[in-house]
């Protein structure tokens, strides 16, 4: 067993080698480094070699460029290349994406303003992903339908062109997650997302409505 990997329980944590916290996997990140001592992002925590953790924050990963702690961690020269942030932002963004397709092959997403709307007044989803780029009109009617539940974690940091294309249409305006295995993993990506970029634009009411 790696020394940053112990057993808590059934799960499993890891230590963050920029603050030395103990934590649930979920939320940190993996990196690794390539032949040429490059760090990068893995994301699906799979490349093969000597792996290190990072707590799933900009300030966790700046704080271990800072203290050069790639370098020790994977007992190797390591280099974080300067958009290391970009590279995380964009394997996240891929993966929640990826995970949305599955989803919808799954029967587990649904998609369309009317459809949303029936299904909110059925349950509770897991989340909503509404497009960035879609009208505040479009999304009001869906507002208050979630304030029905208390609110709903809210996703809205793709476009609907990237949301289409993971779900297999031109474009995706209004969708919701239901709960259950898919909702689960796509939860833990979307929050470590969440520690580098907003999920929601910053001009979008800071309500109960998302949470």
């Amino acid at each position: 067993m790696d020394k940053s990997e112990r057993r808590e329980g059934a799960g499993r944590v890891r230590r963050c080698i920029a603050t030395g916290e103990v934590q649930p996997e979920a939320g940190l990140i993996r990196f690794v480094a390539d032949p040429d001592g490059w760090v990068f992002p893995d994301p699906a925590a799979r490349a093969p070699g000597r792996g290190v953790w990072v707590t799933s924050t900009r300030e966790a990963v700046s704080l271990a460029v800072k203290k050069g702690a790639f370098s020790r961690g994977l007992k190797r020269e390591a280099k974080p290349r300067e958009d290391l942030m970009d590279r995380i932002v964009e394997g996240l963004r891929l993966r929640c994406l990826n995970q949305l397709s599955i989803a919808r092959k799954a029967g587990e997403i649904v998609l369309g303003n009317d459809q949303v709307a029936s299904a909110l007044r059925t349950a509770k989803p897991a989340w909503r992903i509404e497009a960035s780029d879609g009208s505040p009109d479009g999304r009001g009617k869906l507002d208050g339908l979630s304030l029905a539940w208390g609110g709903v974690p809210t996703a809205g940091c793709f476009t609907g062109m990237e949301m289409g294309m993971a779900l297999g249409r031109d474009v995706v305006i209004h969708a919701i997650l239901m709960p259950g295995r898919l909702a689960d993993s796509w939860t833990t990506d979307i929050r470590r997302l969440a520690g580098f970029i907003p999920l929601v634009p910053d001009d979008w009411p800071r309500d109960s409505t998302y949470i």
